[in-house]
Parts: structure tokens; C-alpha cells; sequence
């Protein structure tokens, strides 16, 4: 069983690969989701589908997502973390393979919810590791790393994306990074994640259910999912869109589009990464509930702004405090409930992509019906929700047994 004593798993000292490790392995889920977003109107001329359906493609494997990472919430009790990330990883590199070579939309969105297992499998797996071999005071700084290890994907993806798809289309795109991406990830993992030492090798059905009880009965807890969950929907506003509205509203060119997807992409990174700093100074749900209220409400403006570059400078800031809440609002997760570690996250992964099925959907149906202001109004108005949610109801459990690190 990997779910240790927390005295226990923060006398350990992690070795020099593990961190490196980590912030790769969230690296390489982030290419496929990249390449959906930025290539968006060229699979759907591929296959014959308008933008707002080729949209459902991350809806659909999120909803994949979803369900699986319930799952790991049992399997985290049963296998070692290490062992359940290097089959993530793997998937990962089934999925890039099998939708280079998809051969109609439907065999494209089934290749790809594998990406949405993959990511409901690698996601949790990485924060439980953080919570495995770091101590508490260094964990925000990892988590903020691991984030910024989402908004590397983009600034190193965007362009190399954006050129690979303009020498050979987005089946090049898949063949020429995402791949070799998922592949590197998953041997470094191999090498850089030490094993638990020890494993529980037989569990009871109640066993299992005490750790999803243990998170549902947490008020704080439970903020902590639906606050992830909207804040996840609203953006992916910018996540799954942005590239789409900047090409058919303004009419730029694929390669403006990867440009400015790049720059959001190194806004949301110092966002993450300056995270762990003002986490440790303000407070992990401090940080959090602003955070998350600025995501929303820049995420609402940056579509309705007719002037281009305002637009792009809008969504900039969006990408800044989506970055800085991911930091703060996994950190509060993360200590929810430290005994069931594994479990918490797990859960904490199926509230993500429920939330980033959610958003693509609704933005997907509001861009059909209102076009790109309606599903901006719409996304924006969750992320400000989220805040809310935050603030009502989230408590920080590790505020009161250690305020410095806070």
C-alpha cells in the first residue's frame, strides 16, 4: 500500500531525478490537448466537421477521464504510485501513435479518449508522488513546477506544432512531438521515480470505501473538487478556444495563432511557478480564491473586446492567474486528506476533467448558439463561481498545524 503516515513520507529525501521527472511526465499529457486547441479547424476539415463539434473531442475524453480516475481512487490503494504513472505514460504513447493514423472522426475520438485515461492516470499519480517524497514546505514550490511543466508543453509545442503541421499537417504534428515527448517521459519516469518500499497486497471492499468516504465526508474537501472542477470548465475557455477565436475572428494566420498561444502559455508558467512563492507568503486559499476570481473574469473579457491586441492581452492575463491558481488550489488539495492521499487526488482528477469536459462542452454548445462572446460569458462566469466556492467553504487543514507553511 502506498499510502504512508505523513511523518513517515516527509523524512524521506528525495532523489536529484524526481522532480525532473514529475514536471516531465505533466509535460508530455499536455502536447495532444496542445495540438487539438491550435489544429482545431484543420481536423475538422479533415474530417468533415464544423469547430464546435471537432470541439467534443477533448469533451469526450475528459468524460473518459472522468470515469476512470474514480477508479483510481481504489487502484492508488492497491498499486504502487510509480507503477500506475508508468502506465499512464504509456497510454500516452498508444494514444499519439493511434491518432496520427486516425482514419475517420470517429476512430479520432476514440484514440484520443485514451489520452483522457492516460491523464486521469498520470495527473493524480504525480501530485501523490509530491506528497510521497517531498516535506510539506517544499511542496507548493514542486506542485508549481509540475504545473509550469503544463505551460513548457505550450511554449516549446506551440511552435514546433505549428511548424511541423505547416510542413506535413497535424498527423505530422502527432508523429514529429507528441510522440517523441510521451516516449522520453516515460523512460525518464522509469529511472527518476523511486518504488515505494512496501504495498498493501490485500484490501477489502470497506477499506476501499474509507477513502472515498474520507474525502466526501470533508466539507472542505469536497469545496476543494467542485472549486477545481469550475475553475477547470472556465478555462478552457482559453485552453480549447483561444487559437479557434484569434484565427476566425481576426482572421490571423495558424503560425500568429501558435505565436500567441506561446506567450499565454509562458504567462500561465510564471503564474504557476511564481505560485509557489505567494503561496508560502499568503496562504494556500488566500492565493487560491483570487486566483481563481481574476482567471474568471479576465477569461469573460478577452473574447468580448473587438480590438485584437486587447483581446490577446485579456486572455494573458487569464493564462497568468489560471497558472497562479492551479498552483494554490492543488496545494490546498493536497492536504485535505492526508491518510488517503492517493484517493484525494484521484477524485480530485476525475473533478478536473469533469470541470474541463464541462467547459469544452458548454463553450462548444455557446459558441454554436452565441458565438465566441456567449461561450467566453458563460466559462468566465464559472471561473468567478469557483472563488466563491472557494471562500465559503475551503479550509486549509495544514494552516493549523503549521502556520510558517501556510
Amino acid at each position: 500500500m502506498n499510502e504512508k503516515p505523513v511523518s513517515i513520507e516527509e523524512k524521506r529525501s528525495p532523489g536529484k531525478l524526481v522532480q525532473p521527472s514529475l514536471v516531465l511526465s505533466r509535460f508530455a499529457v499536455q502536447p495532444h490537448g496542445l495540438l487539438i486547441g491550435l489544429l482545431l479547424v484543420d481536423i475538422g476539415l479533415t474530417f468533415g466537421v464544423p469547430v464546435g463539434v471537432a470541439g467534443q473531442i477533448r469533451t469526450i475524453s475528459y468524460v473518459a477521464s472522468v470515469v476512470f480516475a474514480l477508479l483510481m481512487g481504489v487502484l492508488s490503494l492497491r498499486f504502487r504510485h510509480k507503477s500506475l504513472l508508468l502506465i499512464g505514460l504509456l497510454l500516452l504513447n498508444i494514444s499519439a501513435l493511434s491518432c496520427a493514423f486516425a482514419s475517420s472522426f470517429i476512430m479520432m475520438v476514440i484514440f484520443f479518449s485514451i489520452w483522457g485515461i492516460a491523464l486521469a492516470i498520470v495527473g493524480p499519480m504525480g501530485l501523490t508522488l509530491v506528497g510521497e517524497h517531498f516535506p510539506r514546505e517544499k511542496r507548493a514550490s514542486v506542485i508549481g513546477w509540475i504545473f509550469g511543466g503544463n505551460a513548457l508543453a505550450y511554449v516549446v509545442g506551440a511552435p514546433a506544432i505549428g511548424f511541423i503541421a505547416g510542413v506535413g499537417g497535424w498527423r505530422l504534428a502527432f508523429l514529429g512531438f507528441v510522440v517523441p515527448i510521451a516516449l522520453f517521459s516515460f523512460l525518464l519516469a522509469i529511472k527518476g521515480v523511486p518504488s515505494s518500499s512496501s504495498r498493501q497486497s490485500a484490501l477489502g471492499m470497506r477499506d476501499y470505501l474509507a477513502g472515498f468516504k474520507g474525502v466526501f465526508s470533508s466539507i472542505s474537501a469536497d469545496a476543494c473538487l467542485a472549486g477545481n472542477a469550475l475553475s477547470m470548465a472556465s478555462w478552457a475557455a482559453i485552453l480549447t478556444y483561444s487559437a479557434s477565436f484569434l484565427r476566425q475572428r481576426f482572421m490571423v494566420s495558424t503560425g500568429f495563432a501558435s505565436i500567441a498561444v506561446l506567450v499565454a502559455a509562458l504567462c500561465f508558467f510564471s503564474g504557476s511557478v511564481v505560485g509557489g512563492r505567494i503561496v508560502k507568503k499568503l496562504g494556500r486559499k488566500t492565493v487560491t480564491v483570487l486566483a481563481a476570481f481574476f482567471a474568471g473574469v479576465f477569461t469573460f473579457a478577452f473574447a468580448n473586446y473587438p480590438d485584437l491586441w486587447l483581446s490577446m492581452i485579456l486572455a494573458f492575463i487569464g493564462s497568468f492567474s489560471a497558472g497562479l491558481r492551479v498552483t494554490a488550489s492543488n496545494s490546498l488539495t493536497l492536504e485535505q486528506v492526508p491518510e488517503f492521499r492517493g484517493t484525494m487526488m484521484s477524485i480530485s482528477s476525475a473533478a478536473d476533467n469533469a470541470g474541463s469536459s464541462l467547459g469544452a462542452g458548454i463553450g462548444g454548445a455557446a459558441l454554436l448558439l452565441f458565438n465566441y462572446e456567449g461561450m467566453a460569458i458563460s466559462l468566465g462566469a464559472m471561473g468567478i463561481a469557483a472563488a466563491i466556492v472557494f471562500q465559503l467553504l475551503a479550509t486549509d487543514p495544514a494552516k493549523a498545524d503549521k502556520p510558517q507553511d501556510s
